[in-house]
């Protein structure tokens, strides 16, 4: 029991530490990444290559002058960044990284916590970030400030509610539960369910993109318009808080999607490799080799959310919000209506 516990923590601050690390380096790679579309070298000052970019950034913003306006409520002008930050690191909690670790005998999954209701969990607390901007937007008593937090509010809910659908169709197609380990074991030996869910794919990735407040979507926050959004009034870690639980979450949405729809740590033709290197199941290396996989489809994902960023130009609002209601939202229930069509030939639903 005692090294249960003991492994539990060492999962804690493993998950988090990587998603700080990825979210922190992801930074430095959008930057050289952009400058890549843009033809330029993009940050290569701090140390080789610019690699120590994010720890001049990340200082930068610790020892930069705070200023808390006289006129906003201090206590949630503190809570709004501090809860985005929290439910953004919560997300991962659920998230299986690999296959299951054998040591003396003991099985021990590389996972926080397997709950029945994982993916349920997921959207609930992905759902409760948008109190952390509302609180920050509104307790700064800004008009820009509250504008942004409305925009956020009401585009995160607008899109959580296809983003929801689609993700109902992709869990009766991969057998009915809402475990994430279950989800993604359901794709050991047949096929990844992006072949059964291409347009639920679609909707959950376009979905994605609006909850990160990641550009085209970044409504909350143009500058052009809103000065910056609901964090117009933050400075120093506190608006580092912000713009930092902004990559958190791309990291958790690629790490969802790359699950879900892509096998997560499973891929072609794994249990012949394992079996011609002479691995059992429990062995570290497959656990090391599944979440090399795993990873690298976060990776690609974290690049294709880059991709669109420093592509696509902004949507109008009225544009977002007619793509969300009335784009988005009939095409998730097409595909939930078509997915039980499908899977009640197939025998997997009984009326």
């Amino acid at each position: 029991m005692i090294a249960l516990l003991i492994y539990k923590g060492i999962m804690c601050v493993a998950v988090f530490g990587i998603s700080l690390g990825v979210a922190a380096y992801s930074t430095l790679w959008e930057r050289k990444f952009a400058a890549f579309l843009q033809d330029r070298k993009g940050p290569n000052r701090a140390g080789w290559g610019g690699i120590l970019q994010p720890l001049a950034d990340g200082g930068k913003m610790f020892f930069k002058e705070e200023i808390i306006p006289n006129v906003s409520n201090r206590a949630l002008f503190i809570l709004g960044p501090s809860m985005f930050m929290v439910t953004a690191l919560m997300t991962g909690a659920v998230i299986p990284w690999g296959k299951p670790l054998m040591i003396n005998g003991v099985t021990y999954d590389l996972q926080i916590t397997d709950i029945n209701i994982g993916a349920i969990y997921i959207l609930g607390v992905a759902s409760v970030g948008v109190y952390g901007i509302m609180i920050g937007g509104w307790a700064s008593n800004n008009k820009y400030s509250l504008l942004g937090a409305v925009r956020a509010s009401s585009q995160m809910i607008s899109y959580e509610i296809a983003m929801g659908i689609s993700l109902i169709a992709l869990i009766i197609s991969a057998g009915g539960s809402l475990s994430v380990k279950d989800i993604l074991e359901s794709q050991d030996q047949g096929v990844a369910n992006i072949v059964w869910q291409p347009l639920g794919f679609i909707i959950f990735f376009v979905c994605a993109l609006a909850e990160t407040n990641r550009a085209p979507f970044d409504m909350a926050e143009c500058e052009t318009e809103l000065v910056g959004g609901f964090h117009t009034e933050y400075s120093a870690m506190k608006l580092g808080l912000f713009l930092f639980a902004e990559y958190i979450n791309m990291f958790i949405s690629s790490a969802i999607m790359a699950g879900f729809y892509f096998g997560g740590y499973n891929f072609p033709f794994a249990n012949e490799l394992y079996s011609a290197l002479g691995l059992e199941q429990g062995s570290w290396l497959i656990s090391l080799i599944g979440f090399g996989a795993y990873f690298t489809k976060i990776v690609l994902f974290i690049c294709l959310f880059m991709w669109v960023r420093w592509t696509l130009p902004r949507f109008r609002y009225d544009q977002l919000m007619n793509l969300g209601w009335k784009g988005l939202l009939p095409l998730s229930l097409l595909n939930l209506a078509i997915t039980i069509v499908i899977e009640y030939f197939r025998g997997n639903i009984q009326f």
